[in-house]
């Protein structure tokens, strides 16, 4: 599973709640348009709320060191941290709080979760504010385009971003594979005994996990996306049928098996697996699991026959259009610096993620970690090409549709046209009900 991906079983409990709450935040909110005036900055002490779920480790820490060194530049401006435990306590939180008109200044959302935001009017659109950035152009290409929403304007700044990476045992993989082919010839080769080259969690309908990104990826590398831009679903073009089908045949090949709660990271840690694909994010936990039995191997994912693609995975964060002035120039102000190059480095170098201001691979700090993982630096330029799920709202119960389908090929040998063919009815059948 993705750790940066929305796709974790708490967050998708959160969705069922989302549409009844945000039917009542225009109450809170907005009786009107939002604002997209960008208010003039304050003298005047102001406080601002920040709704995270950076709740452990070096996440946990990071922020809070950046939010105390904004404070301590900026002595006007209180920033509180309102850390949740996980993304689907947040989406809750937020939506409760939203539709009791009491929403945080600032919080992290998902591309999807903004959707439903901005329909409800309770958040501010930014293009107004990316005028005036000095960053914005130092931006990678992907990530400015997951911060705008299907009507063309930006409604998000970044914050936590990843893509997707393989992680590999050298001793059983001398060499990452560039192409899928290769991949699928490795993983059968190392599969022996008590290995199996690789292990992935599609998750469940109600919860995809990175199994099911896994797949969309690799159908795009065949020249297909599994949704449309409007977020149709498109699960039985050739390019995901012929993902799936690798799936399947590595099944058959004895080099892929389906499990839960990271299995891949547990059998590349255990000496039981070849591979891991996940997110760069995962990188730190993947490190702890192997420990000193190897030295991890990482690098870019292999192409497919139309090239290289990619998912885009991590949250962006949402100005709520209920705070005053002072607290969104405020907000802004803090988001600019989250966002600044020096910023970014010292956020990659300690969490994982990667860091979306192009001015950040020359920082000392980061140049000095790429020099011992020079992998990153091919993950990071991935940002420009990388793209991300549609941001709509049914799109992750549609998802869980293509886990299904997964499943369903792999383990049962279904065909896999007839099991995206009920993968993609039941896709339609929740984007008709969400509109």
């Amino acid at each position: 599973m993705f750790r940066s991906t929305p796709r974790t079983a708490a967050g998708a409990l959160a969705l069922l709640a989302a549409t009844a709450l945000l039917a009542t935040a225009c109450g809170g909110g907005s009786t009107g348009p939002v604002s997209a005036a960008v208010p003039p900055d304050s003298k005047d002490p102001v406080t601002i709320t920040f709704m995270e779920a950076m709740s452990s480790g070096a996440q946990k820490d990071s922020l809070a060191k950046m939010t105390k060194d904004f404070m301590a530049a900026n002595p006007t401006i209180t920033v509180e941290l309102q850390e949740q435990p996980d993304y689907g306590n947040l989406q809750t939180k937020i939506n409760a709080q939203t539709a009791a008109g009491t929403p945080p200044t600032i919080a992290q959302v998902y591309s999807n979760w903004a959707d439903e935001l901005a329909s409800s009017k309770v958040i501010v659109p930014l293009d107004a504010y990316v005028a005036q950035s000095a960053d914005y152009k130092n931006f990678y290409s992907g990530i400015q385009n997951d911060l705008k929403l299907t009507d063309g304007s930006t409604w998000m700044w970044p914050f936590n971003k990843s893509v997707v990476v393989q992680y590999f045992n050298p001793t059983m993989v001398p060499q990452a594979p560039a192409t899928w082919d290769e991949f699928a010839a490795a993983a059968k080769k190392a599969t022996t005994g008590n290995v199996v080259g690789i292990s992935i969690d599609p998750g469940s309908s109600s919860s995809p996990a990175g199994g099911t990104a896994l797949l969309e990826i690799i159908a795009g590398s065949y020249g297909d996306q599994a949704f449309a831009t409007d977020g149709s679903p498109q699960f039985t073009s050739a390019g995901v049928v012929k993902a799936l089908d690798f799936l399947a045949q590595m099944k058959k090949d004895g080099s892929l098996s389906l499990g839960t709660n990271y299995p891949g990271q547990v059998a590349l840690g255990g000496q039981t697996g070849a591979f891991d694909v996940s997110s760069v994010a995962s990188y730190p936990f993947n490190l702890k699991a192997v420990g000193t039995k190897f030295t991890l191997g990482v690098a870019a994912l292999p192409k497919g026959p139309s090239g290289a693609a990619n998912q885009l995975a991590g949250t962006n964060i949402a100005l709520f259009d209920k705070a005053t002035d002072g607290q969104k120039a405020a907000a802004w102000k803090y988001l600019q610096f989250l966002t600044s190059a020096p910023e970014m480095a010292y956020w990659a170098t300690t969490t994982g993620y990667l860091p979306v201001n192009k001015a950040a691979l020359d920082d000392p700090a980061f140049t000095a970690y790429a020099a011992k993982n020079p992998w990153v630096v091919a993950a990071t330029r991935q940002l420009d090409t990388a793209t991300s799920l549609p941001p709509k709202s049914w799109v992750n119960k549609a998802s869980g549709a293509l886990a299904l389908a997964i499943q369903d090929a792999v383990n049962n040998a279904t065909p896999s046209r007839d099991a995206l063919q009920k993968a993609q009815d039941s896709a339609l059948k929740a984007q008709k009900e969400a509109q």
